[in-house]
This record gives C-alpha cells, sequence and structure tokens, in this order.
C-alpha cells in the first residue's frame, strides 16, 4: 500500500505542474471570468476537470497507445484541437467595446451552465498536449500492475484537483475590482486572450504539418 501512496505522490505533483502552467484550459477560465462572470467560469472549470476523465479513461483501456502510435489518427486529434482553439480565439477576437465606450451595444448575454461547461471540457478534451501528458503519466509512471481501481482513483483526483484548481482561478478573476477594470478595458483583455488562443492554434497546426 506504501508503494501506492509514493506513486500517487509522484502522480499528484506532476499534475500540478501541469495544471499549473499556461495553456488553453487556463486561458479558456479566464477569458469566461472576465467576459461572463463567476458562475460561467465555474461551470466552465468544472468541464475542464471532467475532460481529465476523458483521457484518463482512454489511457486505463490502453486506447491512448492506439492513438499515439497511429500518425494519422494523433494528426486528426491535433488538427481537431486546432480549429476548436482557432473558433476560441476569432470568437475573443470579436469583442466589442463595453459601457461607455458602446452605450448602444446590449451585455454579453452569459451562456447556460451547460454550455459553459461544454467550452471547458471541448477544450481540455481536444487539447493533444493534454493527451500525451496522460500518456506519458500511465506509461512512465503509474506502474502497470498497479490496480485499475487505484489508477481510476489516481485519475478522479486529478479531476477533482483540476476543477478545484481552475475554480479558484474563476473567484480571483471575478473579484469586484478585476471585474470594474476589465469593465474599462474588457475588450483588449479579450482581443489579447483571442491572440493566445490563435497562437495555442498555430502551435497544433504546425506540429501536425511536421
Amino acid at each position: 500500500m506504501s508503494d501506492y501512496w509514493l506513486e500517487f505522490a509522484k502522480v499528484a505533483v506532476a499534475h500540478l505542474l501541469a495544471v499549473a502552467s499556461p495553456g488553453p484550459d487556463f486561458a479558456i477560465v479566464l477569458r469566461q471570468s472576465l467576459v461572463h462572470g463567476r458562475r460561467t467560469a465555474v461551470w466552465t472549470a468544472i468541464g475542464v476537470g471532467t475532460g481529465i476523465l476523458l483521457h484518463v479513461s482512454y489511457s486505463l483501456l490502453g486506447l491512448g497507445l492506439l492513438i499515439r502510435g497511429s500518425v494519422l489518427w494523433f494528426n486528426v486529434a491535433k488538427a481537431a484541437g486546432a480549429v476548436y482553439i482557432a473558433w476560441l480565439g476569432l470568437q475573443s477576437l470579436r469583442a466589442r467595446p463595453r459601457g461607455e465606450a458602446d452605450p448602444g451595444a446590449s451585455p454579453v448575454a452569459p451562456p447556460k451552465s451547460h454550455g459553459a461547461f461544454a467550452t471547458g471540457f471541448l477544450t481540455n478534451a481536444l487539447n493533444p498536449k493534454a493527451t500525451l501528458f496522460f500518456l506519458s503519466l500511465f506509461v512512465m509512471v503509474v506502474n502497470p500492475r498497479t490496480p485499475k481501481l487505484i489508477q481510476a482513483g489516481y485519475g478522479l483526483w486529478m479531476a477533482l484537483a483540476t476543477m478545484g484548481w481552475f475554480t479558484l482561478v474563476a473567484v480571483m478573476f471575478t473579484r469586484d475590482g478585476v471585474r470594474r477594470r476589465f469593465l474599462r478595458h474588457g475588450h483588449w483583455i479579450d482581443r489579447a486572450l483571442g491572440v493566445v488562443f490563435l497562437g495555442f492554434a498555430v502551435s497544433l497546426a504546425l506540429a501536425v504539418m511536421r
């Protein structure tokens, strides 16, 4: 049992370093926080965390190795991720000034809970870098003799930890002071995030062409 705790500690530390590094998941939760507010951002964070369960599931079933071993299917996954993230970027670039700068505009209606959840889920699920991370984790860190139930427990922990981390991000960026500053300069922040998304998309597209 002590071996499992040591293995879990390695998994937890590797996941912590991965989830805390900037990427599409962080960018989408940040955008949802600043544009739509806390409720939408928290549902997006839950979607991101649930996306982890997808990666864990195919890793446990061995399907991830099949995807990784097929250049065609892995490139398809990269291309799908690039298209979706590019779409998010274009949506952000279309942001218009709010408040006094655009007094006739209607406020941006926040998406429903299931829409916010789906946005977070797809952002994580279609990120091939997340695929590579979980394939490497379950091949290099987790012993293949570790019972599948315990490995599933590792996955559940990573999903919950991801939800918790991005919920914290959502709370921090929806504080009143941050929101007020965003409402004055929000469209520029939104457009900057659009450039970030497009940068991620371009990097994925270049990876497909290599």
